[in-house]
């Protein structure tokens, strides 16, 4: 998913990662995090706390906003998790299971994953019967439709854009204002949508697990104010909400449990508490004192923060750290000189001291290193290594490329990064510095990143950014990344690089034509390589999504498809009591 990691996620998936410590997306070191050997891999693949009782307060712990709330705009890991299994519903979602094997597509508004005709042209999905919004109102196709269209709207940027690279007559098309609505969605009923898609597209029920797919009627939207009040189709709707103090959601009495397999909306109440220092709900967490004891962290643990769980059997027995499925990357402006040649951006490649930046980010317990774009989920479980340099870097070979490209001695440049980045980025700027490139760092909230990074025009050279598959396919990470031909001015995501290549755009149309699924995976797997020849972005890590949960906490586990972060459909609380509730 983009950022979908929090850069995220994307879930789109544009690492699409974005809460503390990372940047988007929208993550141990090679033999780690396996058969039990990493302490921090203890529960992972397990649910942590046994089966929670209905009733009571969830305390959500932040240092942050979220990004988005609206699904039309809404392409942030940890925003779509929250989002889309608490607020609103899709057609398609993920099972709710921990790690991997939440990555299982399961029906959600619709009746099944769809239905495909026409060489996979033209998919139909039927509504179940019962849909209600918060206010016993009806749930019709037509809200669906709706809210793929208004995902077009130029003042509604940000979200997940399959319905534009996929619909038929999409070109152009700036959203349903004035009347206008695209002829590729067809409602026949109330019950019934048809997408026509321009080329086939096998794996179309994946990308309508995106808040994208989820109903929005017209008669609530407010525009861009739609981000503080969503109109509920899930179990919970929006109480109240000060933007960047409190979000507080209750019970959505419409929602009938019966029509949702997946949600199991335990707790009563959900608070998420904003603006809090990351090492201040790290240590509330760990202490797990009072209310804090049915607490959640929204942001991974700090790396700071490490020594005072992995000692602690009773803390480590508390945590959950599951892989984010996203690669961090510092992404590089190609379309602005020095950037703009090749060499330059291989020195930069050469001299990046990436086991630095693992050490500034909690060490191999919580990352691995990252030797190809794509995260190992796409490589059949272990990245390439094509490059080979040395994860300390190759300084004498950066200077080498450097000098040839005119450029002996170096140069200046600025590096944009989340708040919670700035370690990493400082292990990156020091690094690179031993080359003669010296870097400085500016700084963004979390909330407001991908809105300064998407500024094409007015943003740094160098983005610390990722990305996240939205699902198991090169599909959702390649083409998002590296091809310009959706490169944006304003709300520009995924293609932080700038990078404009026909002939990467030319194979990236040839592989989204296989239809032999095996084919088009090692097909993926080699272009990965041949873009990191031509180096637009840096592969840095990819992380783990360690959090602490509080000692009242049940059914609480990390699941791989919203970047590591825990899966907010089944979660709840041992003794709904001690909450304060």
């Amino acid at each position: 998913m983009n950022k979908r990691t929090c850069i995220a996620v994307a879930v789109v998936a544009a690492f699409t990662l974005g809460a503390a410590g990372c940047s988007g997306t929208k993550h141990p070191s090679a033999g780690q995090g396996q058969g039990g050997k990493n302490p921090a891999a203890a529960n992972v693949g397990k649910i942590v706390g046994g089966t929670p009782v209905k009733g009571g307060t969830l305390t959500v712990l932040s240092n942050q906003d979220f990004t988005h709330l609206d699904p039309a705009r809404n392409w942030v890991m940890n925003d779509m998790d929250f989002g889309t299994r608490l607020l609103y519903r899709t057609l398609v979602t993920y099972k709710a299971a921990p790690g991997t094997a939440g990555g299982e597509l399961v029906p959600d508004l619709a009746t099944d994953l769809g239905t495909a005709s026409n060489g996979a042209r033209t998919w139909t999905f039927h509504l179940r019967p019962g849909l209600t919004y918060e206010d016993g109102s009806p749930i019709t196709a037509q809200d669906v439709k709706y809210n793929v269209e208004r995902s077009f709207s130029p003042d509604l940027p940000g979200g997940a854009d399959y319905a534009a690279r996929y619909l038929t007559g999409a070109e152009g098309y700036q959203g349903p204002a004035q009347g206008k609505h695209l002829d590729s969605i067809v409602t026949p009923d109330d019950h019934t949508i048809v997408f026509e898609l321009r080329k086939p597209f096998a794996e179309f029920p994946n990308a309508t697990v995106m808040p994208t797919f989820a109903p929005v009627p017209q008669a609530k939207d407010t525009g861009p104010k739609y981000d503080n009040r969503p109109f509920s189709s899930g179990p919970y709707k929006v109480d109240s909400y000060d933007r960047n103090k409190q979000l507080t959601l209750v019970r959505n009495t419409h929602w009938d449990a019966s029509t949702d397999p997946v949600r199991k909306a335990y707790p009563d109440r959900i608070v998420v508490t904003m603006g809090l220092k990351a090492t201040q709900i790290d240590d509330r967490l760990i202490a797990s004192q009072g209310a804090d004891a049915s607490a959640v962290s929204w942001g991974a643990l700090r790396p700071e923060s490490a020594p005072k769980v992995l000692p602690s059997a009773e803390v480590r027995s508390r945590l959950v750290a599951e892989s984010t499925n996203c690669t961090d990357m510092v992404q590089m402006h190609t379309g602005r000189p020095p950037f703009t040649d090749v060499r330059v951006r291989q020195a930069m490649m050469y001299a990046l001291d990436k086991d630095a930046v693992l050490t500034s980010s909690g060490g191999p317990a919580f990352n691995d290193l990252s030797t190809a774009y794509m995260p190992a989920t796409l490589f059949a479980g272990k990245q390439p290594d094509t490059l080979k340099i040395p994860a300390t870097g190759d300084v004498p070979r950066a200077k080498e490329l450097l000098k040839e490209a005119g450029k002996e001695g170096g140069f200046a440049t600025k590096m944009t990064v989340s708040t919670g980045d700035k370690g990493r980025a400082e292990a990156i700027q020091q690094s690179l510095a031993k080359a003669g490139v010296k870097v400085t760092i500016e700084t963004v909230d979390p909330s407001a990143f991908y809105a300064t990074i998407g500024d094409v025009k007015n943003r740094t050279d160098l983005v610390y950014s990722g990305w996240c598959p939205d699902y198991p396919s090169g599909s959702t990470f390649l083409p998002f990344v590296f091809d310009g031909r959706y490169l944006k001015e304003k709300g520009n995501s995924g293609n932080h690089s700038i990078f404009r290549d026909d002939a990467t755009m030319k194979r990236i149309d040839e592989i989204s034509a296989m239809t032999d699924a095996k084919a088009a995976d090692q097909a993926w797997q080699h272009l990965d390589g041949e873009i990191l020849a031509k180096a637009p972005a840096l592969p840095v890590l990819v992380r783990r999504w360690p959090l602490v949960l509080g000692t009242n906490i049940a059914g609480g586990y990390g699941q791989t498809s919203f970047g590591g972060q825990l899966d907010y459909a089944t979660i709840g609380l041992k003794d709904p009591a001690k909450s304060g509730n």
